[in-house]
């Protein structure tokens, strides 16, 4: 694909833009590469922590004559005289003449209150916040239909770049036997200390060496190394936020309720993502699922990247291909097709483009659910308590998170419905939490989760 003829009109075109929940990780990393294309302007910068917008900006080097906004006529204003407002209310946007929001606060409710206001009046909009677009990306596809605008999720984070490879593949032909991704970060071993280093924390594994290979009883390998590093978190709330997008766009459905997440290596995943009776873990096809990445320190990373397992049609191509240093099962029935990167908002000007170029998401237009992120009671939660979400990762305290196929999952509340919601009956340990068991008040995230099921 030739991108620069995909997107010839950049050179001839300005593209207004604003971005909510600007001064995150995502926000960064997308202005770090706003300020390099030239066809690119950004209008506005949202977030509540004004003066870390304000000293991104200056870090950056980008947009340092942005002016702090409080009103729509000071907005206006700074629009007028060429220079980004920043605000702390989303409101806001509304007083300006934008091509498309990018939304990236992740607090689901004023997120999707900000991509209706923009949709509504023909903006596009890009969804970060993957806790909104897994409760109410099929109706905000649906609203952006009708109002002649595109909704989309956004390249350079996981759901849109397995949307990428999942489509690509079909595209072609390929007969996809399961698709995910790994997990945020690597388990890494050293084969000198025998210490295994998970984002920072260390653990001593000198076993690991013994099942370090997969073995011709791949379940009972898989078992041996999560034993041995059953200390460290081997799941992650996002995970099944993003394949819950990843289902809804594709119509694949969960592997498992709680996903596999086997810790295995990039050359084993097309012996450990095919069906039992073939020597896998799946005991479905047409899944969605995540894995841990265990790799030795001198080995590369799979940058928590996606990938695709599909079938092999000609024996002779895929040992070609197998030769050439491909992902082929031992069996040759299968290989794994991946691209091991993330790389967050440094890659999103693809969507924006697309979208504002084309009038064409970069991801799906689905308005179907086919799988529901659900929230699973850790512990005994009584009537009254608040649901509150908090931390890097959006987790909810004392609810884990399953992910279902939607007929599964009659009657039970999204996980990020959860969010902030007060209990109005207690909740048992290991109960799947149902809506029900909810205090809405005026949730405008639930109203979109009606119109979506």
């Amino acid at each position: 694909m030739n991108y620069e003829l995909l997107f010839s009109e950049l050179t001839s075109r300005r593209i207004r833009i604003a971005i909510t929940g600007a001064s995150g990780g995502f926000g960064r990393s997308f202005l770090v590469q706003c300020r390099d294309i030239p066809a690119l302007e950004v209008v506005a910068l949202c977030d509540i922590n004004v003066d870390g917008t304000r000293s991104l900006l200056n870090t950056l080097g980008y947009c340092q004559d942005a002016e702090v906004c409080h009103s729509a006529d000071e907005a206006r204003t700074a629009e007028a005289s060429g220079k980004a407002a920043i605000v702390n209310d989303f409101a806001l946007l509304d007083a300006l003449s934008l091509d498309m929001v990018i939304e990236a606060t992740g607090r689901p409710e004023i997120s999707v209150q900000i991509a209706i206001n923009a949709l509504k009046r023909g903006v596009h909009v890009g969804m970060v916040s993957k806790e909104t677009d897994s409760v109410a990306g099929p109706w905000l596809n649906k609203l952006a239909l009708e109002n002649s605008a595109v909704y989309t999720t956004v390249d350079g984070d996981q759901p849109a770049n397995l949307i990428g490879l999942i489509t690509w593949a079909k595209v072609l032909g390929f007969d996809i036997v399961a698709a995910g991704k790994s997990s945020e970060y690597d388990y890494v071993w050293s084969a000198q200390s025998g210490q295994l280093d998970y984002s920072g924390r260390k653990v001593d594994a000198p076993e690991l060496g013994a099942c370090w290979g997969l073995g011709d009883d791949v379940g009972a390998t898989l078992a041996q190394r999560k034993a041995l590093l059953s200390s460290l978190p081997l799941s992650a709330t996002p995970d099944y936020c993003e394949m819950n997008v990843v289902a809804n766009s594709s119509g694949l459905i969960p592997a498992c309720d709680a996903m596999s997440y086997p810790l295995c290596h990039i050359s084993e995943l097309a012996d450990i993502f095919i069906p039992q009776e073939e020597g896998g873990i799946l005991t479905r096809t047409g899944v969605v699922d995540v894995f841990n990445c265990l790799r030795r320190d001198d080995e590369v990373s799979f940058g928590g990247g996606v990938f695709v397992i599909v079938r092999c049609k000609d024996d002779e191509t895929w040992e070609m291909l197998a030769g050439k240093g491909h992902v082929v099962s031992r069996s040759r029935k299968y290989a794994c097709i991946y691209l091991p990167y993330h790389i967050m908002g440094l890659e999103s000007p693809h969507s924006i483009f697309s979208a504002v170029l084309h009038k064409r998401a970069s991801g799906s237009t689905t308005q179907a659910v086919h799988a529901v992120m659900a929230g699973f009671a850790e512990r005994d939660i009584k009537k009254g308590e608040l649901l509150e979400m908090g931390g890097h990762h959006h987790t909810i305290e004392a609810v884990s998170a399953r992910l279902l196929p939607k007929a599964d999952a009659a009657g039970l509340a999204p996980y990020y419905l959860l969010s902030d919601k007060v209990l109005n009956r207690d909740v048992k340990a290991g109960e799947l939490i149902p809506l029900e068991a909810l205090e809405m008040d005026n949730s405008l995230l639930y109203t979109a989760w009606q119109q979506s099921v």
